[in-house]
């Protein structure tokens, strides 16, 4: 493409009209005194094509490459004015020689025709042979011209020969000019540069190119989270973006010289109907992208949260039942990602065929492998083939049994074979769904003991799994708008299941080392897969996805060929799957009531172990960072609590017995701690010895005996067994104190994951507190445990305003912004016997935990543990607390008052009004 066309290009741009203002100036003033009118006049230009463009968009706000090309066509106009402006008016040259001659084309993208409105503008100048000093001064008068604007410019300056000797050393460079577009200057030079760069770079280079072209890509996709459906998506550079289409077209181009991606049909690279797919997905990409440039002003091609609603808006998505517009954009965004992928994949294979296809024959070319039969379909070079375009039609269900076939044998399927696939997938009907031996050979697929998840991504981005599993379609590319998860429902889905099969393989014992001693303990290996297959089913529906997915389990259970007892097991993991973290993240585990009403739900000890499977696959799953040690810790100890109750009864759980246990443990550890429980252990009650681990306890007693007549003592030690840092406090205690360390600490940037409160006999605070950084990761560097230890000495002291400056601190999570989230406040005097347990549920933010603690303390109630998590931008802060007098809260006016200011404290605006 050399001349780009668009619609009513004189409302973008009037070149002629530009030519004669300039040259009005010139005449007025002359080219020097006259420059910065010329700029101000190419800038007028700049700024009014800009605008007709964005009004396009608004008009059309799904046009992407009509954008794109009305970009281009601006910035290619814009150079010849300022080009002929150089050449006639500032550097005229008269009789210039052979070697003055001057190409200016436009690479890379813009080289395409194809620009968001804040991209780079790549130009490459070319000229016959090293550059002459007119030449020079033209370039660098463009330049500054257009640097003048604002543009970004990628320049080069080379000639012939240099031109080649860097494409051939350099991939990007060679890739820039692949894309290379005549903009101005001298034809007849453009044109030898393209005869050079395809016959002295390109020939007999093909195969390279195409190697290193697809490493780039494998690592393109690692920096950019190595997959398509990460929830935050790079529309340029991401897994599925644009730069993969961009990648097709150039590997086409560079093996057959297509023009334009339509002529990857002609050559056999694309079907038509998979050119028209490629078509609309770019075209759609490009939307996105020049809607990011428009909002934000600059070249933005990330996607975050901030960012969706605003473009979901401006391309007209509306709110639907069980889905909010962004909800809906993005569901398009992850569905053209996903044709992407799907294209890629074809598109590859159907070049590697050809490269087989055009490889010599050689001496041992008869001795070749020869294709051979399995069921019907043909086997040869690692692939499985159809017989012909009527085999799934005369039986649709092979499309689920060529799947099977493939995992069972470790083939992957011809592409040719793919493109009918895609095209019979809406043979998929009732009858097939329903049918026995299409859900046996699903099953297989699911519980393969090779490689499930690959193979069910295959299956997915073939089309065959949403329309075998309509369920499961209807979470297809489905992201849900928080911080929390990283991937689509399906993606989410299909990692999870990757998890388990790998657990199940003995890959992730060091990960995993409770899910790897009890997975082969299952009574049903089925049951587990069918459940994690199920678990998020019913996301997007409305209502409680939990609920919701238990029946649709009950319904599609016999037709996998679970019978009824393993049924109602799945029914219930998909019912319960969230049971686990709600309790051992949320919930004081030392407290006996925790376990009994949790025992009480799981009934037996396979189903605790199917469900402590289920939960912790779940959240490995839901992306990078959001599994720990802190976590794991956790729901080990649920998990054993519940085993042992379940094993043994509950005459195992006597208070007394328990004390008088851990007592024991810690005195056995040495003669010294035997020594310390013995002289201060009666000093500590005994909800200390239930609520704290031996290696806590024996750091406190140690810290205890250590500074008896100290009136404050802060200790702050590396806790890699939870992946944490434990923060150890023992001061007099005094109403508030809670509030106050707590303000300390996050002060220092630290955020508490647990916190247990204990007074001694002799009126001794001992609390404890496991906290890490915004990040999730522990404070081990000895500046950052002496920072935490001087910010609590400041809060306790009174030596800062902790309030004022918690909410000066900046968030965390700057984008948390995006999000809404309604504060709720939960108060449960059934959840334990001793303390009344109240749970607030609020958007993360710094000030956030000292605000519920000051409120507490407010309300004249003692804190004896918190345990905070979050979920993205939501934050669950749990606390036991009683009264003054050590009572639960049971007046209904006391109740109904604390609900009211600790939604009050949770809400932001209130905070910052206060502070106002």
């Amino acid at each position: 493409m050399t001349v780009i066309r668009i619609a009513s290009p004189r409302a973008v741009i009037d070149r002629r009209n530009l030519v004669d203002r300039i040259a009005c100036v010139v005449e007025d003033i002359g080219a020097a005194k006259g420059r910065q009118a010329v700029v101000e006049l190419l800038r007028e230009a700049l700024e009014d094509g800009r605008s007709e463009i964005a009004r396009r968009l608004r008009e059309k706000p799904s046009a992407g490459h009509e954008v794109a090309e009305a970009q281009a066509f601006l910035v290619d106009q814009l150079i010849r004015v300022i080009h002929d402006h150089v050449t006639a008016h500032v550097y005229p040259a008269i009789n210039r020689s052979t070697g003055e001659r001057l190409a200016i084309l436009a690479v890379g993208g813009y080289g395409r025709g194809e620009m968001a409105p804040h991209s780079d503008v790549d130009v490459a100048f070319i000229t016959p042979i090293k550059s002459t000093p007119w030449c020079e001064q033209v370039i660098e008068a463009m330049l500054y011209f257009l640097w003048d604007l604002g543009l970004k410019v990628g320049h080069s300056s080379r000639s012939l020969s240099e031109m080649v000797k860097m494409c051939r050393s350099d991939l990007t460079i060679r890739t820039a000019m692949l894309e290379g577009r005549y903009v101005w200057g001298d034809q007849a030079l453009f044109d030898e540069v393209r005869q050079k760069f395809w016959k002295e770079v390109v020939s007999g280079t093909e195969r390279q190119f195409v190697v290193e072209k697809l490493a780039e890509r494998e690592e393109r996709h690692k920096r950019m989270g190595d997959s398509r459906y990460v929830v935050e998506p790079n529309v340029k550079e991401g897994k599925g973006s644009l730069r993969d289409l961009h990648t097709l077209y150039w590997i086409g181009k560079y093996i057959y010289q297509v023009r334009d991606p339509s002529e990857l049909v002609s050559v056999g690279l694309l079907s038509a109907r998979e050119y028209r797919s490629f078509r609309r997905a770019e075209t759609f990409f490009w939307a996105v992208r020049c809607h990011l440039h428009t909002i934000t002003r600059r070249a933005e091609d990330r996607l975050t949260f901030d960012l969706q609603r605003e473009v979901a808006a401006r391309m007209k998505y509306t709110d639907r039942p069980g889905k909010s517009a962004v909800e809906r954009f993005m569901h398009m965004f992850f569905l053209q990602a996903k044709v992407v992928g799907n294209l890629t994949g074809v598109f590859l294979a159907q070049l590697d065929e050809q490269f087989v296809r055009k490889q010599p024959r050689g001496l041992l070319a008869g001795f070749r492998a020869r294709p051979r039969k399995l069921k019907g379909y043909s086997v040869y070079g690692g692939r499985i083939s159809a017989p012909g375009e009527g085999w799934f039609k005369a039986d649709p269900v092979r499309l689920i049994e060529i799947f099977a076939l493939a995992e069972r044998e470790g083939l992957d399927i011809h592409p040719d074979t793919l493109r009918i696939i895609n095209h019979d997938v809406v043979l998929i009907k009732e009858a097939v769904r329903n049918d026995r031996r299409a859900n046996e050979l699903f099953m297989e697929l699911l519980t393969s003991p090779k490689d499930p998840e690959k193979a069910l991504r295959s299956f997915n981005e073939a089309g065959v799994f949403g329309r075998f599993v309509t369920e499961f379609g209807r979470v297809n590319a489905q992201m849900q708008f928080d911080m929390y998860h990283h991937y689509t429902v399906d993606e989410h889905t299909i990692r999870a299941i990757g998890l388990l099969s790998r657990i199940e393989k003995g890959e992730l014992a060091q990960d995993h080392p409770l899910a790897h001693d009890i997975v082969h303990k299952l009574q049903s290996r089925r049951a587990i897969y069918v459940a994690v297959l199920l678990h998020d089913i019913a996301k997007g529906r409305g209502g409680d996805h939990s609920v919701l997915g238990a029946e649709i389990a009950m319904k599609l259970g016999p037709r996998f060929g679970l019978d009824e007892v393993e049924t109602e097991l799945v029914s219930w993991l998909v019912r319960m799957h969230l049971t686990i973290s709600a309790v051992a993240f949320k919930r004081d585990l030392s407290d006996g009531k925790t376990i009994a009403d949790f025992v009480e739900l799981v009934q037996s000890v396979d189903r605790l172990r199917q469900l402590t499977i289920l939960t912790i696959v779940d959240i490995r799953a839901v992306g990078p960072g959001t599994w720990n040690s802190w976590k794991r810790q956790l729901i080990g100890e649920l998990y054993a609590a519940a085993e042992e109750r379940l094993r043994l009864g509950h005459a195992e759980f006597g208070r007394q017995k328990r004390v008088a246990a851990k007592k024991a443990a810690v005195a056995a550890m040495s003669p010294r701690l035997a020594e310390l429980v013995q002289s201060v252990g009666e000093r500590f009650a005994d909800p200390y010895w239930i609520a704290e681990s031996e290696d806590v306890i024996a750091g406190n007693l140690e810290q205890f005996v250590q500074k008896q007549g100290t009136p404050l003592d802060i200790r702050t030690t590396f806790y890699p067994a939870r992946g944490a840092t434990l923060v150890t406090v023992i001061a007099s205690d005094h109403p508030g104190l809670f509030y106050r360390i707590a303000g300390g600490i996050h002060l220092a940037g630290g955020n508490i994951i647990d916190a247990r409160i204990h007074t001694t006999r002799n009126g001794r605070a001992v609390d404890n507190f496991l906290i890490q950084d915004p990040l999730g990761r522990p404070f081990r560097e000895e500046g950052q445990l002496e920072r935490l230890r001087v910010a609590i000495d400041n809060a306790l002291a009174n030596r800062v305003k902790i309030l004022p400056q918690l909410v000066a601190k900046p968030d965390a999570r700057p984008r948390a912004d995006a999000f809404e989230v309604r504060p709720r406040v939960a108060i449960d005097n059934k959840a334990s016997n001793r303390f009344t347990v109240v749970e607030v549920n609020a958007r993360d933010r710094p000030a956030l935990l000292n605000r519920l603690a000051h409120a507490l303390f407010q309300s004249k109630l003692m804190v004896h543990s918190a345990h905070i998590t979050t979920y993205g931008e939501r934050a669950a802060d749990t606390f036991y607390v009683t009264d003054l007098l050590g009572e639960k809260l049971t007046s209904q006016s006391r109740l109904k008052a604390l609900e009211r200011r600790l939604l009050e404290v949770s809400n932001e605006e209130i905070t910052r009004a206060e502070l106002a």
